[in-house]
């Protein structure tokens, strides 16, 4: 497709998009799937005489996502730890750690995807892991559930708010960046960045805990520590499923694993951390909880009947968001967008923020990783043109950036997150837009303009 035909049009149809999926919600109060569909369809119309070939080509990308798979198998997984009673024994020895600190989940939570993000540099795969045990832990120690979901998906973004991560390698990779910027400098820099997205979370926890009036499990609900691991050990099996892909994709185990006379760098980075997961813990779950498990098929069918409703909700809303994606991306939003950022010529705070406007709407239909391969030179130079330093600009992106997995409709974190909790995804969007994507896109901001400091 001719950029002379198109041009401006892909802009038009995000801004489109995301008023209909609103309006549809909104307004019309209809359900997110649909309105998923509408977008995906009326996205495909501004292709024009290509649209029918849009439609194919973004259905195609969006039913072979791999985190379409693994959202799914997240969603089977939650059902399955929840139904055996495994998740109840492993909370209980959480509870015998934390359980006295008022909504303590929530903060492992927030500090664990801290962590974890320093080690992944994956938005969902985050959430994924961590949201595997806090979220159904939160909604067993008083969080309400669309809360749990809220505050995992909201968490996500310090997979890319934390070096390293595949985004802040993606934008070191441009010649423009790498001229001005080294790979060490980026590196320190991006963790205090990550920091004090890090502490704005915490706070957030600690707010939502008083005006949720979350609690501190009552001492008599908790066990002694030897008490509930004695009875429950066998539920802290299903911490296998996430070390085991963690460590054969991560660290010196995957560099040994790497070595052509073993498995091979190949093969190690086929292992996708968020399928493999959902589907050890699954395995886990079954064999530890076998007595638990129905034996003939329709057993099976009886006991997965209440699970179907959630499938069938966030596999229609995360097919179509990644379609659309894919749609906006052929009609070449990304270059639009590129040439709309080269052409300003504004005050240096303007600037930065129409800059992250721009990167956190990408961001919402995209994933941090492919923003940043779109945007993130361009978005650099802009930046670095309007008299920011070059290294906090390389900052500011990659935290503008770190909104998408908080960002309806779009956010595949968010759907991983709901599924876990057992919620509406459409219950989270409007607290991640406030409590997440605008006060992190802010510390954006004010990393770009100066008014917070980072070391250079």
């Amino acid at each position: 497709m001719k950029e002379e035909n198109v041009l401006g049009i892909a802009t038009w149809a995000l801004l489109v998009y995301i008023l209909i999926i609103i309006a549809w919600v909104v307004i019309i109060k209809r359900n997110i799937g649909e309105a998923m569909i509408v977008g995906y369809v009326v996205t495909a119309l501004f292709g024009g005489k290509d649209a029918l070939r849009l439609l194919w080509d973004g259905f195609i990308f969006g039913a072979t996502h791999n985190v379409l798979f693994a959202a799914m198998s997240f969603v089977f997984m939650a059902y399955l730890i929840e139904r055996t009673g495994l998740i109840n024994n492993l909370i209980n020895i959480l509870n015998s750690l934390v359980g006295r600190l008022p909504g303590g989940a929530a903060y492992v939570d927030t500090i664990a995807s801290a962590i974890f993000g320093m080690i992944s540099g994956s938005g969902s795969g985050n959430t994924a892991t961590v949201g595997a045990i806090t979220i159904p832990w939160m909604n067993k120690s008083g969080w309400k559930k669309e809360r749990s979901a809220t505050i995992a998906a909201g968490n996500a973004g310090m997979g890319i708010s934390f070096p390293p991560n595949s985004s802040m390698f993606i934008l070191l990779g441009a010649a423009s960046v790498s001229a001005l910027v080294t790979e060490g400098q980026l590196y320190v820099s991006l963790l205090i960045a990550g920091l004090y997205t890090l502490i704005y979370r915490l706070f957030l926890v600690w707010w939502f805990a008083k005006r949720d009036n979350v609690l501190a499990v009552p001492p008599e609900s908790i066990m002694n520590l030897s008490q509930s691991i004695k009875q429950g050990w066998t539920s802290l099996l299903i911490f296998i499923g996430i070390l085991v892909p963690v460590f054969i994709t991560i660290g010196p185990l995957s560099e040994i694993l790497s070595q052509p006379s073993l498995l091979g760098e190949e093969a190690i980075d086929a292992i996708s951390i968020i399928i493999w997961v959902p589907i050890l813990i699954s395995i886990i779950t079954i064999i530890v909880s076998w007595k638990t498990i129905p034996k003939t098929v329709k057993g099976w069918f009886e006991f997965l009947d209440g699970s179907t409703k959630s499938f069938s909700v966030i596999g229609v809303i995360l097919l179509f968001s990644f379609a659309a994606s894919e749609i906006l991306k052929q009609l070449e939003l990304p270059e639009q967008l590129g040439s709309l950022m080269n052409s300003l010529d504004l005050s240096q705070w303007l600037v930065a923020l129409l800059v992250g406007i721009l990167i956190v709407l990408v961001a919402t239909p995209l994933t941090a990783t492919a923003t940043v391969t779109a945007i993130g030179a361009v978005a650099f130079s802009t930046l670095v043109a309007a008299g920011i330093n070059p290294i906090v600009a390389a900052v500011a992106i990659l935290v503008f950036s770190s909104t998408e997995g908080a960002s309806p409709p779009g956010g595949a974190p968010i759907f991983i997150a709901s599924g876990i909790s057992g919620v509406d995804p459409v219950k989270t969007f409007v607290p991640l837009v406030f409590y997440y994507v605008i006060p992190i896109a802010l510390l954006g901001w004010l990393i770009a303009i100066g008014l917070l400091p980072i070391p250079l």
